[in-house]
Parts: C-alpha cells; sequence; structure tokens
C-alpha cells in the first residue's frame, strides 16, 4: 500500500472518509495467479510457451521489474495509482479512449416493475413521480444524507454517488472529455425526437412540486407532438464515438446549436417520454431494448441523449426504467437511486405518502433548437443506419428464475455470489463444451476513489465442477467439485475487492510502459493473456429488492451479458448475445442457465449436507 501521508486540507477534498490507498499487488503474485486463470484455456503445448513468456517477464532485472518498480513510484504519488483525479488512466482507457458506441458495448439499462398506464396522463403523472423522487435523491446525495456503505466494518468510498446528477459525456478525438454540473436547476425532457430545458426548482430554490412538474411535462408534450418531422439530433449520440465527434464538430459551427447543446450537458439527468415501440417477446423484452437501444431510429433510439449519465424512460404499456452511461459510476449508486424511485412510487399508490403539492414562481420549459447542415443530414443518416444494425443485432432476454434465491443458497453454506457465478460458468461449459473466459466485475471501494476489478471465474476449479456435472454418474463427487469451485472463486472475490486482483495490475504495468515509452512486453501478445482476457462472458450482481434488473450487451461478438438480481427467493438475470453470431443464443444459455441452477440444486437435495425444506 502507498506509503504517501496526505495532509488533512487535501484529505478533506479528494479523500474526505479518510481511506487507504489502492496497493500495488506484488509482481509474482499477479503472475502466479494469471498462469493458474489462463491454463483452462489453452492447450499443454499453449501453456508451456505462456509460462515462458511468464518467466522472461519475471526475471530479475527484467522488464516486468523495471515496469513494478515505475508502478510502485506513481502509487507513491497518487491517492489511486489506477484512478486518481488528477491522472485518472481507468476513466481514460476503460471509457473516454475507447471508441465503440457506449450503446451496446458500455452503457446498461435498468429494468423497473412495469406500472400501469391507463392514460397518457398516468403516463405524465409518474414522470412527474420519478423526476420528483429523484430530485429528493439528490438533494440527500448534496447534504451526505446516503448513509455510509460498508464491507464488514469497513467504509466504502461514497464518491461516485456525486458524480450521477448533471454529469455528462463530450465526444472528441482521440478521446472523449467528461463534465461535471452538479449546481445545475434544469433537467432536459425529450419527446418525439424534441429536446425541452425544463426548470425543476422554483425562484426561492425549492424543488417543484409533483403538480408543477407535470404541468412541466404536460407543456413539452404538446409543443413537441405539433412537429411533424423532427431533427434526429439525439441519434447521433449512438454512434461510434469517433463519428459522434465528426458530427459534434458540424454542431458547434453553429451558435444557436451551442446554446442548445450547453442545455443538455449541463442539465441534472434526461427525461424520455418515448412513442409506442412494438412488442418485442414480451414487454419486459421490450422494456430491455428500449433501455439498451432505443429499438432503432424509427421508434425511440434518437430520442435520447446517450452521453447523459442519468436517462430516465418512460415508454407505453407501463414500460419504465434507465439507461445510464457508464463513465462515471458503477451500477451501485443507479440501483440505490432505483430503489428509491421504486419506493416512493409505491408508497404514494399505497397511500403511506402524498403528493408533493409546489407553490411559487417558476420558468416554464424551453424547447432547445438545432439548425442542420447537409454534413449534418448526412451525420445523422450514417447514425441512424448504424444504430438500426446495431439494434437489430443485439438479443435480448431475462431469465426469472423462481426455484430458490439467496435463502436457499445460504442455508446450504454457499456464497450466494459464487454460487450463482459457477452456474454461470456451468451453464456456458454444458452449451459450448469449452470453458468461457468470464468477467465479473467486483468493486474496489475498499480504496480511495476505488472503481473495479475484475474476478476473472474461469478457473481450474470451475472448470473441474463443469465437466463432473456433465460427465460423472458420481453426485458426491460433483458435490466435491462444486464445493472446491465455490471456494476457489470466494478467495478470488476477497482477493479482488482488497485490490489484488490480476487485470488492473497487468493494466496498469502496460500503461506505465507506454507512458515511459518502454516497449510493450511480449505477454500482452502471449495466446494465454489474449486468450484469458478475452471475456465470452460479462457479469455482475446488482441488487434491488424489488422487480428490477440491468442488462446490457456482451463484450464480446460471441459473449453473452448476464447481470444478476438475487433476492431471498427468485434470482432475476438480465441475458444478452448478439444475433450475427452462430455460436452464441441468448435462449440458448437461458435455458441452460435455468437448468444449471436446477441441476445443482438436485446435487444438493441428493448428497448435500444441509437439511432442504420439502417444498425445493
Amino acid at each position: 500500500m502507498s506509503s504517501k501521508v496526505i495532509t488533512t486540507s487535501y484529505s478533506s477534498i479528494t479523500n474526505p472518509q479518510n481511506l487507504p490507498h489502492l496497493p500495488v499487488p506484488k509482481l509474482n503474485d499477479t503472475l502466479k495467479k494469471f498462469l493458474d486463470t489462463a491454463e483452462p484455456h489453452l492447450s499443454p503445448a499453449s501453456f508451456e510457451n505462456t509460462k515462458n513468456v511468464v518467466r522472461e517477464f519475471a526475471k530479475s532485472g527484467g522488464v516486468g521489474e523495471k515496469l513494478q518498480n515505475l508502478l510502485e513510484k506513481r502509487a507513491s504519488e497518487k491517492e489511486n495509482w489506477l484512478s486518481d483525479p488528477s491522472s485518472n488512466w481507468w476513466l481514460q482507457c476503460a471509457y473516454l479512449q475507447y471508441r465503440d458506441p457506449v450503446v451496446v458495448w458500455s452503457s446498461p439499462g435498468l429494468v423497473f416493475p412495469q406500472r400501469k398506464f391507463e392514460t397518457n396522463e398516468d403516463r405524465v403523472k409518474y414522470a412527474a413521480q420519478v423526476i420528483y423522487s429523484s430530485l429528493l435523491f439528490k438533494q440527500q446525495i448534496d447534504n451526505n444524507q446516503i448513509p455510509v456503505e460498508k464491507m464488514g466494518k469497513s467504509e466504502l468510498d461514497m464518491q461516485q454517488y456525486k458524480n450521477v446528477f448533471g454529469t455528462c459525456r463530450i465526444p472528441g478525438t482521440p478521446g472523449d472529455s467528461i463534465e461535471f454540473n452538479r449546481d445545475s436547476k434544469h433537467i432536459v425532457i425529450v419527446i418525439n425526437d424534441t429536446f425541452f430545458k425544463v426548470p425543476v426548482y422554483n425562484s426561492e430554490g425549492a424543488i417543484l412540486g409533483e403538480n408543477q412538474l407535470y404541468e412541466q411535462i404536460q407543456l413539452c408534450m404538446n409543443e413537441a407532438l405539433k412537429i411533424k418531422n423532427p431533427l434526429k439530433i439525439g441519434v447521433l449520440t449512438s454512434d461510434n464515438r469517433d463519428n459522434w465527434a465528426k458530427a459534434y464538430a458540424e454542431l458547434i459551427k453553429n451558435p444557436k446549436n451551442v446554446a442548445s447543446l450547453n442545455e443538455i450537458q449541463t442539465s441534472l439527468f434526461l427525461m424520455c417520454i418515448d412513442r409506442e415501440t412494438p412488442q418485442i417477446e414480451d414487454d419486459i423484452v421490450t422494456a430491455e431494448h428500449l433501455f439498451v437501444t432505443g429499438a432503432g431510429s424509427r421508434f425511440n433510439s434518437a430520442n435520447r441523449w446517450y452521453d447523459k449519465t442519468i436517462q430516465f424512460i418512460v415508454g407505453t404499456r407501463g414500460i419504465n426504467g434507465l439507461t445510464y452511461e457508464h463513465s462515471p459510476a458503477e451500477g451501485g449508486p443507479l440501483a440505490v437511486l432505483t430503489d428509491n424511485v421504486i419506493k416512493y412510487v409505491n408508497d404514494q399508490e399505497s397511500g403511506k405518502t402524498r403528493v408533493a403539492i409546489g407553490t411559487g414562481n417558476f420558468e416554464k420549459p424551453q424547447m432547445l433548437e438545432f439548425d442542420s447542415s447537409p454534413q449534418i443530414e448526412e451525420c445523422i443518416k450514417i447514425s441512424s443506419e448504424n444504430i438500426d444494425k446495431l439494434a437489430g443485432n443485439i438479443d435480448m432476454n431475462y431469465l426469472h428464475f423462481t426455484d430458490y434465491g439467496k435463502n436457499f443458497i445460504k442455508s446450504q453454506k454457499f456464497s450466494p455470489d459464487s454460487f450463482i457465478q459457477m452456474a454461470i460458468q456451468f451453464a456456458f461449459y454444458r452449451l459450448h463444451h469449452v470453458p468461457g473466459a468470464h468477467y465479473e466485475s467486483a468493486g474496489t471501494r475498499l480504496y480511495v476513489h476505488g472503481r473495479t476489478e475484475c474476478i476473472r471465474s474461469c478457473s481450474k476449479e470451475s472448470v473441474a465442477f463443469s465437466k463432473a456435472m456433465v460427465e460423472s454418474k458420481d453426485d458426491k463427487e460433483k458435490l466435491i467439485r462444486m464445493k472446491e469451485a465455490i471456494e476457489s472463486h470466494k478467495k478470488y472475490v476477497s482477493q479482488a475487492v482488497q485490490g489484488f486482483g490480476i487485470d488492473r495490475h497487468l493494466l496498469g504495468l502496460k500503461l506505465i510502459a507506454r507512458e515511459n515509452g518502454i516497449e510493450i512486453p511480449e505477454l500482452y501478445s502471449d495466446e494465454g493473456y489474449v486468450k484469458s482476457s478475452t471475456y465470452r462472458l460479462s457479469t455482475s450482481q446488482v441488487a434491488s429488492i424489488y422487480d428490477a434488473f440491468m442488462c446490457y450487451g456482451p463484450l464480446t461478438h460471441d459473449g453473452y451479458g448476464c447481470c444478476y438480481s438475487p433476492r431471498n427467493n427468485d434470482i432475476y438475470f438480465g441475458l444478452s448475445s448478439m444475433r450475427n453470431n452462430s455460436e452464441t443464443s441468448t435462449a440458448k444459455f437461458k435455458k441452460s442457465l435455468q437448468e444449471a441452477l436446477q441441476l445443482m440444486r438436485d446435487v444438493l437435495i441428493k448428497v448435500g449436507e444441509q437439511p432442504i425444506k420439502s417444498k425445493l
């Protein structure tokens, strides 16, 4: 761990909780773990070659030692060597320099419980509730009233909460930038691809009441529906970042466009009120598509501004939720915001709380106008074609697993997260007959400015477990392998959240080499590194107590996205893959995952050591 001493005045600004600094793991420890996680993906001959590459990298006086020393020096000068605000490697390389669209490849969606909208007024009323409750949540953040989250007795860094309201990504080349406008007093409402600046505080600084917000939304709706052929400016934000940066450079040549862009970028968040979208399978799958892609330019992909951190979405048929731009925060703060919004609406519906009636003067909405040009029209055409292809290619689905949940898993003395992760490994193996390189997001918020580390869920133990479940006739052997796999994963989780995973360390060594003009070592092009870090399974736990779950696209074209919310007696999974890949199928993976969870339970019923209630 860094030994740097931080003065109180400096600490109070950038490290208000006086948290420890992210450690730099020992080089040999990381390389040993790397070999363990690479082995399942390699032939014996390839693994021998990888071991030789690692041996060369690690030798005394070699490049690995040199890079380690440089990284340790950086750590001694930064509060967080990976994501320090003064030189944020993680923000740059994981997000702002990434050139694929944020749609599918970065930004998740959050599906809220479906509501009953009998009339359009019901939709508007609900949108007003969401806006009002979100502003109350922001007020709690501003006043430091969000309870400090802990892991055991240790506090977690709460600074990400400060980054979700008023934040916007700005396109650029070779990388984007990010702006924070936490003191903004307006939101943006988008209806019929038309954007409105909407003040949400009155002249005395108080949050507008729900009646006033309802009035604001209705004014926007009345104006938006008069526009027959709106300029689909929002679709530009869904495109490849270089395409969007090119279009942005055209837009800002016009002062009117600059003014309108500024109002969107400085807004606290967006409220997107969508047009009717044809049903895709069922309303929940339709919602997933709406929240991840907007379902294409003919529907709602232009009814967005994908650079905004928070975009609430209110569709038809009771569909509602949000999409968020991932760069300033992980899913945790968004999940807490979600639960707060849902609770507020539920309490009002059940009569526990009353409608918040506001008084006082406030400014009316302002339509944000854009001037077009032949160049901008061409950019919109290209972006529309690209999002239509992407929206048609992503195959979203979900599994609501109701046979059991956390309570049953805990009754068997297992970690629910590790148990579910091994079910995902098993589901992939029984479908594809090979181990799946597997990313699970672990938070490193035990440390100041902590973001994430990768839990490599595919291990020698997970492969042995999966093979036993597929091939063995001996239930006791299956149970032994299940226990070993779950324990191995649980151990890796513990190391990762304490900053002793391997992916961020190896990334840091690569970045410090680049920063110092040192040739990137052979390790990073070796088959073991490439295969073990090409994650065909992208997973994370984002929990909600409600019928809400997160969903996102896969990390690779031949992979799956799998986000889950384990509850006491059931589990929600948001699932995805790409339709144009012949190897993968969301429907088949969903079926395999459901059966994997059932087969694991069956083993526990037959030979498990803990009592099982008869209903199971």
